[in-house]
This record gives C-alpha cells, sequence and structure tokens, in this order.
C-alpha cells in the first residue's frame, strides 16, 4: 500500500507539482475504475503533460508581444471580401512554419492585415511554437541600440534568430535610413532558410525601395531572399476602422474633398 502523501511530497521535490496535486483524485478513480498501476501511472503522466503544455502556451503567447490576441475565426471575411479565405486558412494549419517558408500580407491601412498576422501568431504560440511579434519601427529601434552599444550580433542571435516565427508588422508605413535598412536586411538575411518571417505592408513590391532609402540594388537582395519561399497574400477592401467610424455616426470626407485636399 503506497502512501499518498509521501508520494506527493516526492512529486513535489522533482517539480512534478500537477501530479501531486492530482494524486489523490487519480488514484481513487483507479481504485473504482480498477485500473492497473500502469494505467493509473499513466493517468498521473498525462494530467502532467497538459498541465506543462498549457504553461508553456501560456508562456508563449505572453512572450510574444502581440497587441491583442485575434484569431482567424474572429476575422470578418463577409466584410473583407478580398481576402483569399482558403489560403488564409491553409497557412493556419502551420506548415509553413515547418517548411521555414514566409508569409507577406499586402493591402491597404485597415484591411485587418494585422489582425490576420497575429492570428496566425497566436495559432503558433498554441501550437508550442515560439513566436515574436514586432512593428517595423520598434525593430529599427531596437536595432539601432544594438548596434550602438556593440551588440548588434548578440541581438540578432537572441532577439532574432530564437523564435521560429517573427512577424514584423507594418514595414513601408516609416521610411528607413541606410543603416536601418541595411539592418532590416540583416534579419530577413539570417532568417533565409532557417526560421519563418511573416511581413505585413501597405506597399506593393515595386515601391519598397522608396522604404528602403531608395537602394534598389539592396531591396532586390532582400526581397530574393523573403520571397524565395513566400506566400503573397492580397487583402483588399474597404478599411474596418472607417466603417467603425461610419457606425459612431462620424461623416468621413467624400472623395472629392479628400481630392481638394491633397491639392491643398
Amino acid at each position: 500500500m503506497f502512501d499518498l502523501e509521501r508520494i506527493g511530497d516526492l512529486c513535489g521535490r522533482l517539480a512534478l507539482g500537477t501530479m501531486a496535486t492530482h494524486l489523490p483524485r487519480v488514484a481513487e478513480e483507479a481504485a473504482r475504475k480498477e485500473l492497473s498501476f500502469h494505467e493509473f501511472f499513466e493517468q498521473l503522466l498525462l494530467a502532467e503533460h497538459r498541465d506543462r503544455q498549457e504553461r508553456s502556451r501560456t508562456l508563449l503567447t505572453r512572450t510574444a508581444g502581440f497587441p491583442s490576441i485575434k484569431t482567424l475565426e474572429q476575422y470578418d471575411f463577409g466584410f473583407a471580401t478580398g481576402a483569399p479565405k482558403a489560403m488564409l486558412t491553409e497557412l493556419s494549419t502551420l506548415a509553413f512554419i515547418e517548411r521555414a517558408e514566409n508569409v507577406v500580407l499586402l493591402g491597404p491601412s485597415g484591411v485587418g492585415k494585422t489582425h490576420l498576422a497575429v492570428a496566425i501568431g497566436y495559432k503558433a504560440t498554441q501550437s508550442g511554437i515560439k513566436t515574436r511579434f514586432v512593428t517595423a519601427a520598434d525593430l529599427m529601434l531596437q536595432l539601432a541600440m544594438a548596434h550602438r552599444q556593440g551588440r548588434l550580433k548578440q541581438y540578432l542571435h537572441r532577439g532574432i534568430q530564437t523564435s521560429r516565427l517573427l512577424i514584423i508588422d507594418e514595414v513601408g508605413y516609416l521610411p528607413f535610413s541606410r543603416d536601418e535598412a541595411s539592418h532590416f536586411f540583416q534579419v530577413i538575411a539570417q532568417r533565409y532558410e532557417h526560421g519563418s518571417v511573416i511581413i505585413t505592408s501597405n506597399l506593393p513590391f515595386a515601391q519598397w525601395d522608396t522604404t528602403f532609402a531608395g537602394d534598389a540594388t539592396m531591396t532586390a537582395a532582400m526581397l530574393d531572399r523573403l520571397l524565395h519561399h513566400a506566400h503573397v497574400v492580397m487583402v483588399s477592401g474597404e478599411s474596418y476602422r472607417l466603417r467603425e467610424r461610419r457606425k459612431a455616426g462620424i461623416k468621413l470626407p467624400s472623395s472629392k474633398s479628400k481630392a481638394a485636399v491633397g491639392q491643398i
């Protein structure tokens, strides 16, 4: 006859906290169902495994840096008719991460590119995949600081390479300096065929050199690596944010008004 208290104490010492917690219940259930010792022990191990997986998912989600939690189920495909649902559903299987492929989400502001990127990233964390989300502007600040402090190489290794999925949001909203463009190139080059990247951008590829300090050669080299194994998702449609403003009763300028403002 085993001593539940003594076994529970040993489980605690071995950092098997869940097994210690579930031991009395599982032992009682095993006795009631007349389970074999192997079946009883398997139930304890399963309880510990499930708890560790849940703790891991929680930690991965918290450290990913998502601005908020979004899921693909929450995305309004009825409104965003320009979003390729079948393609996005396939990407949500995360097979592209196993193959170290990339995803580029292109489209105008407000159509839900960030939502889609976060949704895929969140799905990755729930599958035990280490993920990092960062805006392009914040990434440039972090890279510049690491460069000034003489630890760019260490940052690229620890901050960029260790995540299996890196999400870079809003590329193209702000132009990069030549140094920033060079740092961004290093990020893409180091992850090439080693780890997946998801990028969102409001610019077509033909205009990316305007963001990367006007350096067409470096931009072409970067895009060559980024797009070699990539899924390009074109998202079109009306802005969600403009729709919400209309729902709130906020009057928006007409296209003629916008044109007039642009001419001033």
